[in-house]
Parts: C-alpha cells; structure tokens; sequence
C-alpha cells in the first residue's frame, strides 16, 4: 500500500480554498454557511472518485464507507469564525488519503468521516454529539446560534440529501489526527504526539442585571453597575480557580456584552460565557461550586442579579489503550525520538467517538502554539511524517 504525500498536500489545500480569507492561510467556513457545505460536497465527490460509498446523515456528518467493518480516521471540516486552514481538515484530509491508498491496494478496510459543526456554532461538538447519541436530533435542532439561527433551519439546506444515521458497530475504531494547536511540541521539537487522554470541559453562560442609569449624575455609592459586577466576577474567579488548579487547568471569561454599551449611561446588563477546562471529572465539578458561589457573593455585594445558564460540557476522555499502543509503535518506528505522550486540552470529536467505540489521537505540531487564527500553520514536512504515522498504525491494527 502506497500513501501520496504530493495527492495528500494537494488536497488539504485546495479544501483551504473553500472560505480562504486572504489573510495568511486563514479560512472563514462555519458550519452550514454556503461555502462550507460547498467544501462538504467537493469532499464527497474526491471520496467517491476513491471509490469510496459516501453517506451523508440527518445532522450533516459526511462518511466515505468502505465495507460494513472498517477502521474509521477523520475530524471535521467547519472551521472558527475566524479559522486556520488545517483544523479539523488535516484530519480529514488525512484519512482520504490513508482511506484512498488502501482502497487501491485492495485492502485492508479503511473509512472516513467528517463530522459537522465541530467548532460549535450551534453546539459544542454537534455532529458527533448527535451520532454518538450524546444529544438527540430534536434536541440538537432547538440550538441557536449567535444570530438566533436555529440548527433545524440550517440543516433544511441539506433537504433531499441526507439519509440515516449509521450504526457505530460498523467499525472498529476511530483515530483522528490532529494540530496540537497549542505550543508544547513546538517548542520540544518532537513531530508526533499521541494523546493520552482529552480534557473535560464545562461552559455556562451569565446574564448580570443592574440599574441602567446617567454616567454624570448617579453617585458611585449608589451604582448597580452590571460592568463592575462583571470585573470582580472575573477577578474573584481567577482568584478562586487558581487556587485549586493544575498546570493543565484553564478557564475563559469571553463573549461578553455590555448594554446599553454607551460611554455616558452606566451599564445595566451584561452578557458572557465562562469556560473551564481539566482532565479530572471531580475538579471541574468543584469549579463549578467555586463558580455559583462567586456568582452569589458579587450580586449581594454589588445588588445586581446574576442568573447563570445551564451548565453544559462533556466529560474528560481517556484514548484506548490497544489504538495508542500502535500510535506508539508507528511513531518509535518513522519518527525515532522524536514524539511523546500528551493530553489534549483542545475539545475534539474523538471525546465524544471514545463513549462509543475504541478511539485514538495523534498530534502534529503547531508553529508557534497557534491556533483558532488565520497564521495557524504546520511544516509540510510535519504533516508528511503525522501522515505516515497514522497509515503505519491503521494497517497495524
């Protein structure tokens, strides 16, 4: 069997081309946005020019099936608001490829998958939430996004296409390759991570509501400042997080809003989402105590109410054994001294795949720790060798 790098590279950038921003190597491709379905459908059109079955399910997850048993490789397509060019593709592009070459070579049974709406427009990980069985349909379709956009609606494009939803015994495992998207192999120097397991992540949105009133004439004492509010939240949550946190533990205030957002009206209402993030299942549990407390004590203090959301997330993810084992191998074998064992911080699909079937993640570095930007970039050479790594492994299992 004989993987083609040139074919592989070839590919992977002329999927940047759907939404490429002109900025770097940066693309703009959300999901369910003309240009990323447009991406989708030139995806399912090299899968069956590889002589691959593609399927394409209610949610929007595009598969190129090869036999009724096949080892499974692949990430998703959609891409940040603002996105880098490689992730979610490198992974999918990599698995046509690796998929492609056993087709050719007769064997052994290797599909692909490209999940949708992994970066959370409507969701958090939607399409494999859904497939995995995480989320129900119905219950996917009420998200909104940003906009007030609902997923029912975006996925009505789709009519006519989609057919149903897999079942997981279908294949045996699943690997998905992937930008660290973070800085630790950069700076060691190693091309390959295999992932030891993915963080858990827990994210609530909080609405603050004071007293909108004239900047010129309302006394400080007297001020019910949904701003203010929102500063010693965040700064009493960096205090108390911090104080029970890991290296590893890592935790967001961001999408904030402010109204009436005016230089002259002291703020009445404030909107924003808290994020966090660790390995360990009883950790993020505790910051979610520490979190309503915070949320309690600062709207006794500064009279403003505070309602937070409902708390949504996914549990932390250990990768199988037997599937990291032949990571391992693969990587000890093309990669001598060259790679290591890491979790992953970044939120993928492969959490929710884990829940259903073996699962497995190998990372290539990222230059400069970057990622979620239109400079996210990794040395083809990289990219290459993450490449190889990941074909050795799958025909090892």
């Amino acid at each position: 069997m004989s993987l083609n790098p040139d074919r592989f590279l070839e590919d992977l950038h002329r999927l940047r081309s759907f939404g490429a921003s002109g900025q770097g190597k940066g693309v703009v491709r959300p999901a369910f946005t003309a240009v990323e379905i447009a991406a989708r459908r030139w995806l399912a059109s090299r899968m069956q020019e590889a002589g691959l079955k593609t399927h394409l399910d209610p949610v929007g997850n595009l598969f190129g099936l090869n036999g009724e048993k096949s080892l499974l490789i692949g990430s998703h397509s959609d891409s940040q608001p603002e996105g880098g060019w490689l992730d979610g593709a490198l992974g999918v592009v990599a698995g046509l490829e690796i998929a492609r070459a056993a087709k050719e070579a007769g064997g052994p049974p290797i599909s692909v998958v490209n999940f949708q709406d992994e970066e959370g427009r409507f969701g958090i990980l939607t399409g494999s939430d859904v497939w995995t069985g995480k989320i129900s349909l119905a219950e996917a379709d009420a998200l909104t996004d940003t906009d007030g956009l609902t997923l029912s609606v975006a996925r009505s494009r789709m009519a006519g296409r989609t057919r149903e939803f897999l079942p997981h015994d279908m294949f045996t495992g699943f690997i998905e390759m992937h930008i660290e998207q973070g800085p630790g192999m950069d700076v060691s120097g190693d091309q390959i991570g295999v992932v030891s397991d993915i963080v858990g992540i827990r994210e609530v949105r909080v609405t603050i509501t004071g007293r909108q009133n004239h900047a010129g004439t309302t006394p400080m004492a007297l001020r019910q400042d949904a701003f203010q509010a929102l500063s010693t939240f965040n700064q009493r949550i960096n205090e108390r997080f911090s104080a029970v946190a890991t290296p590893e533990t890592v935790w967001t205030l961001g999408h904030a809003e402010l109204s009436p957002n005016a230089s002259s009206v002291v703020p009445g209402l404030a909107r924003f989402a808290l994020q966090w993030r660790d390995g360990d299942r009883e950790r993020l549990i505790h910051m979610e105590q520490i979190m309503r407390e915070v949320a309690a004590e600062v709207a006794r203090e500064q009279r403003v109410k505070i309602e937070l959301g409902e708390v949504g997330g996914i549990e932390p993810a250990a990768m199988d054994s037997r599937l990291k084992q032949a990571l391992r191998t693969a990587a000890e074998d093309l990669a001598p001294g060259k790679w290591l064992d890491l979790p992953s911080g970044a939120l993928h699909d492969a959490a929710n795949v884990s829940q259903v079937m073996p699962s497995a993640m190998l990372f290539v570095p990222s230059i400069g720790g970057i990622s979620h930007a239109f400079d996210e970039d990794t040395k083809e050479a990289d990219l290459v060798k993450g490449l190889e790594v990941l074909n050795q492994a799958a025909l090892s299992l």
